[in-house]
Formats: C-alpha cells, structure tokens, sequence
C-alpha cells in the first residue's frame, strides 16, 4: 500500500430542501473544481428559520483530496 497526502478544505453547501442536499451539492461544486477528492467530514450544521419554519439548511464539512 503506497503512502497518500491529503489536503483538506472547508466547505460550506446550501440547501432549501434537506441537509442531504446541501452536502451533496457542497461535494458536487467542489469535484467541479478540485481532483481526487476522497472523503468528508460534516462538522456543523445550521439552518435559516422563516416565518418558524425551517427555510435553508447549511452544512460546513471538512473534504480531503488526495494530492498528486
């Protein structure tokens, strides 16, 4: 088994439908622009409250890619 770096970024996604949807859509705009991404984290989610019901979801989640 070969020896692997990783770097990690922190992400913030965005959702109006569920907090799975706003990992998936941080995850789909970071494969846009970074290689090798290889796994997540999520370490916080939040939520925007309108009218007392929940209108956003955001998740921050730490992503690791492999460097080349």
């Amino acid at each position: 088994m070969s020896d692997n770096i990783y770097r990690i970024t922190e992400l913030v996604g965005t959702s109006t439908d569920t907090v799975e949807d706003a990992i998936k859509n941080a995850i789909a705009r970071a494969n846009a622009t970074l290689t090798n991404l290889d796994w997540f984290e999520v370490i916080e989610t939040r939520g925007h409250i309108e009218e007392g019901r929940v209108a956003h979801y955001q998740v921050t989640l730490k992503v690791g890619f492999k460097l080349e």
